[in-house]
């Protein structure tokens, strides 16, 4: 009973901790910047406005869906810095295909989510043979893909753009409307996307095979110790290219919601950042499909907040990045402060049944 109240607590004080850390921290800044605490946070505990809120479930969808690929990489010390090049050569093949209309209706978006799995997880895969075939680091080869993927959708994107008259937008052609996906919920302000199911989903899919099947155990040994796990007779290379391609077969997936739902093509206009965004959510949920949930809401809350820190607290849109970038800081530092009370607390628990053991024995 001790032991499961010691997790509990564990589990309950890191995350008050971080927050905690976050508070103060900003609060610091802000009141190194010249600007009054008050007001910033009274803009935070508000209620979004007309609009925001949608905007803000729309995001986390996404941002949970790139902080899942992030996760399945961490799982096993696995860095996968390139989610963003892999999410960007997803959505525009998924783009592309769709756009031409060669399937009917639904199953052209089944197609195209297909295809954008199979192109995420393909680019990611560069990345796992480097590492297993000639032992590059991933953070070095996926960064770089990150920007090859940019070069190679931009150029792409040029030649095969759907130039219309008047227009100085570049874009793919335009995905029928037969294969548009409906909104989840319609409101005056704003709509949420069909697609943001794909999150749900997904971190169905994670849990489950992260905890109950052998992949999942497999995975995890290989993080906690490589050395232990190939006693074991796990091979680390097949899990490396294994863990890669299902990263990369996730990321292809995060661009899908909007495409969908709003954009319904892919243009030089399309949203970014989402691949990196993605690290620090899986960051603050500590790779847990439950956490990760609650750090893309919150991620996605204070972008959608950032309008109404302008607007209400008058102070610029660009604090919002140094929150995000504190509460990181501030989630590593209290899960790092948690980890070492805990380890104290078993020391001490482990010392006191060592006592009484020699102690029971020296009296019989």
């Amino acid at each position: 009973m001790n032991s499961t109240l010691r997790r509990i607590g564990v589990a309950v004080a890191a995350p008050l901790l971080a927050i905690a850390i976050a508070v103060v921290l900003t609060s610091i800044v802000l009141l190194a910047l010249g600007n009054a605490v008050g007001p910033v946070w009274q803009v935070f505990l508000s209620t979004p406005m007309q609009g925001v809120a949608e905007a803000i479930v729309n995001d986390a969808a996404v941002l949970y869906l790139s902080g899942i690929a992030v996760a399945i990489g961490f799982r096993m010390n696995l860095f996968n810095i390139g989610v963003d090049g892999q999410y960007r050569v997803a959505a525009f093949a998924a783009a592309l295909f769709a756009g031409q209309g060669w399937l009917p209706g639904f199953l052209n978006v089944i197609g195209a989510l297909v295809l954008a799995m199979l192109v995420g997880a393909a680019w990611a895969g560069i990345i796992a043979v480097l590492k297993v075939t000639r032992g590059v680091s991933e953070v070095i080869s996926s960064i770089m893909l990150n920007s090859i993927a940019t070069g190679v959708v931009s150029w792409l994107l040029f030649k095969v753009a759907d130039k219309q008259e008047g227009s100085n937008a570049t874009n793919t052609k335009n995905i029928p409307e037969s294969s548009h996906v409906p909104a989840l919920a319609q409101t005056a302000t704003g709509q949420i996307f069909g697609l943001t199911i794909l999150a749900v989903l997904v971190g169905i899919a994670y849990w489950y095979v992260i905890n109950h099947t052998r992949f999942g155990f497999d995975l995890r040994a290989t993080g906690s110790s490589e050395s232990a796990a190939v006693a074991s007779g796990v091979s680390v290379k097949k899990m490396t290219i294994t863990a890669m391609l299902l990263s990369g077969a996730v990321a292809g997936l995060v661009g899908m919601p909007q495409l969908f739902g709003q954009d319904f093509n892919y243009g030089s206009n399309s949203q970014t950042g989402l691949g990196f965004a993605g690290i620090a959510v899986a960051l603050i949920g500590r790779n847990h499909p439950i956490g990760i949930g609650f750090g893309a809401l919150l991620w996605a809350y204070l972008n959608g907040q950032s309008n109404a820190l302008q607007i209400n607290a008058g102070v610029n849109a660009s604090l919002v990045n140094i929150i995000q970038g504190v509460m990181v800081l501030a989630v590593v530092i209290a899960y790092e402060l948690v980890r070492r009370w805990d380890k104290r607390i078993e020391a001490r628990r482990v010392a006191a049944e060592l006592a009484a053991g020699k102690t029971a024995g020296a009296t019989a």
